[in-house]
C-alpha cells in the first residue's frame, strides 16, 4: 500500500507531503484544482518518462518520493531478479534535474525506468474512464478466470514445464539444422576419411620408406661399393685386415718393453677389432642385398600416395595427416550419431508433452468450473450498477497448441442489451459501461488475490446518484482487503471513504500553487455540502452531508 507521498517543485506544487491510510480514501477538488497533477506525479513514480516542463522552478530539481508497504505483495523474487535490496517499507524516488535529465531510485539504489515500470505495476493500478482498460485484454481476462479457478499453483508448474519444453524444441531444431549442414559435407568427409584410412598411415613411416626407396633404387651401386670394401678389407696380400693384423703382431712384440709400446699395441688392436666388425657387417649386408623391382614399385607407390595426400590436405608430414584423419573421424561420427541424438531429444519432448497435457487439462477443467461462477457474480454486480440486461458469454476452448498459460483459447464476449448481439468487450461496451464492468471485475478479483493499490480516476462520471451510491459500496467493500483511492465529484461516493483528501489551489505572492490536505470530520461535512449545493451552502446541504457521512 501507498503510505506517503512527497512532491517538490512539480507543475503547480511547491512542496507537498501527505500520509495515506489503508482502506478507502477519497480525493476531491474543484475541476482544475490539480488532481491530474497528483496523478502525473504518481505516474513518474510508476516509470513514466519526464521532461523539463514538469519543473515549477526550472532552476532547481523536482523530487517525487513515494513510500510503499510491500509486505503483503510477495515481491522478494522480483526484487532479486532486478538486483534490488528488498525492504518492507520500499521507497521509490524520481528526480528531474534542471538539465532535463531524470534519475530514478528504489531503496536508494539507482535504477532504470524499466525497473520502475515492472515494480510500479505491482504497486499501483490507476484507472480512468478514458484510458484503454486492461479488462479488454486476453491476458487480464485469463487472470480473472484463473483467480476464481485457483489455478495459481498449476499455472506455475505449467510455466516451468513449458519453459523446458520450449528449450528442448530449440535444441531439437538445432540438431536438425546441424544434421542438414552435416549431411551436405558427410559424403565428402567420408571420401576424404576413406583415402586416409586406406593409406594406413603410421607415424615416421615416410622417412623409413624414403630410405628403403633409395636402397632399392640404387641396389647395383651399393653392391659394387660393398664388394669393393669387402675386397679392401679381406685381400690376403694387401687387405686392410691382413695389414692391420701384421702391424698388431709387430707392436705386440714391443709391448713388453715399455708402456708406451703397449699403448700403441692396444690402439692398433682396437682398430683391428673395429675393422673386423665392419667386415662382418659388410658381409651380412651383401648377403641381404637383393634386387626387388616389385618392392621398389610398392614403396614408390606408397610415397606417391603420401605426397598426394600431403598436397591435398596442406600437411607437412604424415603426423599431420594422422591428425586430420582423426578430426574427420569425429565429424563423420557426429553426423552418424545425430540421428540417435535427434531420436533421444524427441523422446524427451514426448515425455514433456505428456506432462504438459496433464497439467493443461487440469487448468482447463478448473476454468470450465469457474466461468459460470464468474458470469453469475458479474451479472449480479452489473445489474446493481444499472446494467440489468448485461450478459457475458465466456468460453475456454481446449486447443491443440501449448500457449503461455495452457492450451485454452479464451472467448470473452459481452452484450449490454437484451436480445443484443454478443461481441468483444471493447466493441460491445461504451466507455461508461466499461468503467462499471472494470469495477465489477476488480471487485470480484479482490476476493481471490492480493491486488495492488487501486486508484479510480472519476470512473463515476455520468452515472446517476443511485448507481454512484452502489459504486461507492463496491469500492468500500474492496477496501477491506486492499487500499482503494477514488478521485470523485460525487458526494455519495465521497461520504463512504475512511479518509478524505482535498486538492485545492491557492495564490501566494501572485503565484498559484496546488496543495493536498487531509480533511477532518467537520471539514468533510463542508466539502460534501459544497459538492451537494455549491459554494453557498444551504442548511439542507449541510444536513444532507452529515446524513451521508453518518
Amino acid at each position: 500500500m501507498l503510505t506517503s507521498l512527497t512532491i517538490k517543485n512539480y507543475a503547480l506544487i511547491d512542496t507537498l507531503q501527505v500520509d495515506f491510510n489503508n482502506g478507502f480514501s477519497i480525493i476531491t477538488g474543484e475541476t482544475g484544482a490539480g488532481k491530474s497533477i497528483l496523478l502525473g506525479g504518481l505516474s513518474l513514480i510508476l516509470g513514466k518518462r519526464a521532461d523539463l516542463s514538469s519543473l515549477k522552478d526550472t532552476s532547481t530539481k523536482c523530487i517525487i518520493e513515494a513510500v510503499f508497504n510491500v509486505s503483503n505483495y510477495k515481491l522478494k523474487g522480483l526484487f532479486k531478479s532486478e538486483d534490488l535490496d528488498y525492504e518492507e517499507q520500499t521507497i521509490i524516488r524520481r528526480e528531474i534535474l534542471p538539465s532535463g535529465k531524470s534519475r530514478a531510485f528504489i531503496n536508494d539504489s539507482p535504477v532504470k525506468l524499466s525497473s520502475l515500470q515492472i515494480l510500479g505495476a505491482k504497486l499501483i493500478d490507476i484507472h480512468s474512464q478514458h484510458q484503454t482498460l486492461e479488462i479488454t485484454s486476453n491476458d487480464f481476462q485469463f487472470l480473472v478466470i484463473d483467480a476464481l479457478a485457483k489455478n495459481q499453483k498449476d499455472l506455475e508448474a505449467y510455466k516451468i514445464e513449458f519453459k523446458t519444453y520450449k528449450a528442448l524444441n530449440k535444441e531439437l531444431q538445432g540438431l536438425i539444422s546441424l544434421k542438414a549442414e552435416a549431411v551436405k559435407e558427410y559424403d565428402y568427409n567420408s571420401f576424404l576419411l576413406k583415402e586416409l584410412v586406406d593409406a594406413n598411415l603410421k607415424a615416421g613411416e615416410q622417412e623409413s620408406l624414403e630410405e628403403e626407396y633409395e636402397t632399392l633404387n640404387n641396389i647395383e651401386g651399393i653392391k659394387d661399393g660393398l664388394s669393393e670394401a669387402y675386397q679392401l678389407l679381406n685381400d690376403e696380400q694387401i687387405g686392410v685386415l691382413a695389414t692391420t693384423n701384421n702391424l698388431k703382431m709387430c707392436l705386440q712384440k714391443l709391448s713388453s718393453v715399455s708402456a708406451k709400446y703397449l699403448d700403441l699395441y692396444n690402439r692398433v688392436n682396437s682398430s683391428f677389432i673395429e675393422l673386423d666388425d665392419v667386415f662382418s657387417e659388410i658381409d651380412v649386408l651383401q648377403g641381404d642385398l637383393e634386387a626387388d623391382p616389385n618392392r621398389l614399385e610398392v614403396v614408390n607407390a606408397k610415397l606417391q600416395i603420401l605426397h598426394t595426400l600431403k598436397q591435398k590436405h596442406v600437411a607437412a608430414n604424415v603426423e599431420e595427416l594422422i591428425d586430420i584423419k582423426n578430426k574427420l573421424e569425429e565429424k563423420v561420427s557426429v553426423t552418424e550419431n545425430l540421428d540417435e541424438s535427434i531420436k533421444d531429444k524427441k523422446h524427451e519432448i514426448a515425455a514433456k508433452v505428456k506432462i504438459l497435457n496433464t497439467i493443461s487439462k487440469t487448468i482447463h477443467d478448473k476454468r470450465e468450473t469457474a466461468i459460470p461462477e464468474l458470469s453469475k457474480q458479474l451479472n449480479v454486480l452489473l445489474s446493481s450498477l444499472g446494467m440489468p440486461n448485461a450478459q457475458f458469454k465466456i468460453k475456454a476452448s481446449y486447443g491443440k497448441n501449448f500457449l503461455l498459460n495452457g492450451k485454452d483459447e479464451l472467448s470473452f464476449l459481452f452484450s449490454a442489451n437484451k436480445g443484443g448481439q454478443f461481441n468483444e468487450l471493447k466493441k460491445a461496451a461504451s466507455g461508461g459501461e466499461l468503467s462499471r464492468i472494470m469495477l465489477a471485475i476488480k471487485s470480484i478479483l479482490s476476493k481471490y488475490i492480493q491486488l495492488p493499490t487501486i486508484m479510480f480516476d472519476e470512473i463515476d462520471t455520468g452515472v446517476s446518484g443511485e448507481i454512484s451510491n452502489k459504486m461507492g459500496d463496491i469500492m468500500l467493500q474492496m477496501s477491506k482487503t486492499m487500499q482503494v483511492f477514488s478521485i470523485t465529484h460525487l458526494p455519495q461516493i465521497a461520504a463512504k471513504g475512511h479518509s478524505h483528501y482535498k486538492v485545492y489551489k491557492e495564490d501566494v505572492d501572485e503565484v498559484t500553487t496546488t496543495n493536498l490536505v487531509k480533511l477532518n470530520h467537520d471539514d468533510r461535512v463542508v466539502e460534501i455540502a459544497q459538492m451537494l449545493g455549491g459554494i453557498e451552502m444551504s442548511s439542507s446541504a449541510i444536513a444532507h452531508a452529515k446524513e451521508l457521512l453518518n
